[in-house]
Formats: C-alpha cells, structure tokens, sequence
C-alpha cells in the first residue's frame, strides 16, 4: 500500500540540504578562513599548513568503504551520527587544546576529515540515489549544494567575528563545535533510509511513470542490478575514477591556498574572504547545472563541460592582482562552479552506471581513490610556493589535470554487463 501522505523524498532532500550545510560547509570553508588567523599563533610553514588540507582530504576519501560498511550494516542515521561526533571532538581539541601545529595535523586533518567523510557525501548520495531516478541528478546537485550555501555564508561571517573579537580563533572553532551538535539531532530526527520503509516508491512514482530513464539501451539509468565487483571491471569506471581526480584535485589545493594566494598578490583580507565566499555561492550554481544536466543529457558529457570551468579558472587566477579584483573574484566563481558541477556529476554517475545497491561501495571505492591520489594536492601546492615564491606551477598543474580528466571522461560510455557483451559478440559472430 503506497503512503498517500506525499512523497517524503523531497522533504528529505532539505534534511540532507541541512546536514551537508553544517558538517561540510562550515569546518572545511569556515576553517580555511579561521586557521589564516591560527597560523599567527601557531607558527608553521605553508607546507605544513598545506599538510592540514591534505590530511582532511585524504581523510574525507579514506574512511569511504569503511562508511559504506557502516551504512549497509548499522544504516544511515548512525552513520551520520559518528561523522557529527567527530567533527565535534576535533572542533573542540582545536577550540580549548590546539598549541601546536601536530595538533592541527590531528585534529582538523584526522578527526575533521573522517568526520565529514562519515556525516556527508556517501550517506547523503546513498540516501539520493535510493530515493531518486529520474530526477537523481537535481535532488544531488540540492543536497550536495549546502556545502557552497554553507561556505558563502560561513567564511565572509566567521572572518567577521575574527576580526570584531581580535583574531580569536578558538572561539570561532567552539561555533563549529556547536553546530556539529545540531548536525546529529537533524540526522535523528528526519533521516529516512529508503522509500519502502514509509511504504513509498522511488521517485514517489510507478517504475513504468518515470519514462525513458530505464526504457532503452541508450537510457541514461542503467537498470541492471549491478554489484560492486562487476562495475570495478569494467573500464568505464575507471576513466570516471580518472574524471574524480580531475574534479577534486584542483578544489583540494583551492580551498587550502586562495585566501593566501590572494592575499600574497596584495589583496585585502576582506576581500580574500569574499573571492572564498563567491567560490562557494558559485559551486551552488555548478552544482544545480550539472545535476540538471545529468538527469537530461549523457552523463561524461555533462562531466565534461564541468571541468572546463577549471580551465577557465586557472588561467585566470593567474592574473590576479590587487588593481583588478573583478578577475580574483571571476577565477574563484569559474573554480567554484567547476567543483560543483563536476562533484555533483561524479557523485550521481556511479549511481546511474550501477545503480542503488552498488552505490555505496562503488561510490565510497571513488571516494577513497581519488582522496588518496588528490590529498597531496595542498601540500603540493604549499611546496610549489616554498620553492618558487608562486602558485603559478600549481594552477597550470591543475590545467594539466583537467584536460586529462576530459579525454578520460570523452570515452566513458554507459557500460554493459558482461552477459549482455557475451550476447552481442555471440550474435555478430
């Protein structure tokens, strides 16, 4: 008996909405504002200060399999409820604890990352791709645009408070700590794990009602039930694995270095707050156009456009300077709608290629790889500006990547069971 009560999906969505607000947005956005202020007091190279980045990056991907594991056994809401406590236990090490620069290595690179990875993007995208078929690629692109919400007004806000309170870190950390808190009750209270435990459908319709998603080969959702070790031998999946690196990369060393870059090529603090916070607001564009673009066109084509926008963006950034800021603000909107056009994209494929029940390890597999192949990214950047007094090598390495990703994303066709390649060669033979 189907709930009449109206579809829960949607409504779920902005739970979803809420929760990637709070646990990505404003400890990764909002601490790559407060650590420019921390490294006053705690003095450390910016390479070690790139290692913070690389360690929450590797950290986010690390832990995917083991948050997959942890979704298919215990369910979702635990899930989300290990990644608030974490980012809560590293929010308050660095809030009343922090005085040297491992303690920033573990706190925020190592607790931090693993929370974010347990609180955001596999539960979150697991929860969209049960709920959701034909509109799978909105529904992403709204759950997973919190975090560019979260950022644009996190970064501009937390800077303020720093400033107004004297450059107090810590009690910017207690705020991320509060709102760790707030990010468990919200996944308590409305987190549902799938559409038949309220006696709903997918999509809140009949699978002969959602249409040309699952009626042909050429249908942009797969409808075999795929498992993980199937999809893991097939080719495509890893040239989108290839398109991963090329998506989070760039977006690694981004959010570790722009505020500095920035400020190095002489521009305000302020206004280095607001190129961050504009990245952010973009990625929410980024993020509703590829979702979009997902649900209507081929999906390595809508990855593919989305990785231009890096392109567009490096060559800019390279051009900043304090008597231009029309261009600072421009590389951090074509970086930021980038990010999110392609994470969303990257995020939604898996689940189109190979479906629901494999999602949660073939998409936490993607995870994992690229975070262990990106995470050097801040690090890399930091010693590319210890070596040569400039960023410029480390924004063309991320030109470099992203034309890589484009030719890898180019030959990512849907792909085929292996019965049904069988098939075919049997019948051409």
């Amino acid at each position: 008996m189907v709930n009449k009560q109206g579809f829960y999906g949607w409504k779920l969505v902005a739970a979803l909405y809420s929760l990637d607000f709070l646990n990505m947005g404003f400890p990764l956005y909002g601490g790559a504002v407060i650590h420019t202020y921390m490294v006053k007091e705690i003095v450390m190279s910016r390479s070690t200060f790139g290692l913070g980045f690389t360690l929450l990056n590797l950290f986010i991907g690390l832990p995917s399999i083991v948050v997959a594991a942890v979704i298919l056994r215990w369910g979702i809401k635990v899930t989300f409820g290990i990644g608030s406590t974490l980012i809560l236990l590293g929010a308050v090490w660095l809030a009343f604890f922090a005085t040297r620069p491992w303690h920033y290595l573990v706190s925020f690179g190592v607790l931090i990352g693993t929370g974010i990875s347990f609180g955001t993007i596999v539960p979150a995208a697991t929860i969209v791709t049960r709920w959701f078929k034909r509109y799978r690629g909105r529904a992403m692109a709204i759950t997973l645009g919190a975090s560019g919400a979260a950022g644009f007004v996190a970064a501009p806000l937390i800077n303020r408070v720093l400033a107004a309170n004297g450059g107090n870190w810590r009690q910017a950390w207690q705020v991320v700590a509060g709102i760790a808190a707030l990010s468990a009750i919200i996944a308590f209270l409305f987190v549902r794990e799938r559409p038949e435990d309220l006696g709903q459908l997918v999509d809140g319709l009949p699978e002969e009602a959602i249409g040309a998603h699952g009626s042909s080969e050429n249908a942009l959702v797969t409808k075999h039930p795929w498992t993980p070790w199937e999809a893991y031998k097939t080719p495509t999946y890893w040239l989108i694995l290839t398109g991963g690196i090329a998506c989070q990369f760039p977006f690694f060393f981004f959010t570790a270095h722009w505020i500095l870059h920035l400020k190095g090529a002489g521009i305000s603090a302020a206004d280095a707050a607001w190129a961050m916070g504009l990245f952010t607001l973009a990625g929410i564009g980024g993020r509703l156009i590829g979702g979009w673009l997902m649900d209507i066109m081929a999906a390595r084509y809508a990855f593919m456009i989305g990785l231009c926008c890096y392109v567009v963006g490096s060559v800019l950034a390279l051009r900043v300077n304090p008597y231009a800021l029309k261009i600072a603000f421009l590389a951090a909107i074509f970086y930021g709608m980038g990010f999110g056009w392609t994470f969303v994209c990257s995020n939604t494929i898996t689940g189109h290629f190979y479906g629901p029940a494999a999602f949660p390890k073939v998409n936490g597999m993607m995870l994992l790889v690229t975070g262990m192949v990106c995470s050097p990214a801040g690090v890399i950047g930091g010693k590319l500006f210890d070596r040569f007094g400039s960023y410029k090598l480390a924004f063309e390495l991320n030109i470099l990547l992203s034309l890589i990703g484009i030719i890898a994303l180019a030959f990512a066709a849907m792909p085929r069971p292996a019965t049904r390649m069988g098939e075919a060669k049997a019948e051409a033979a």
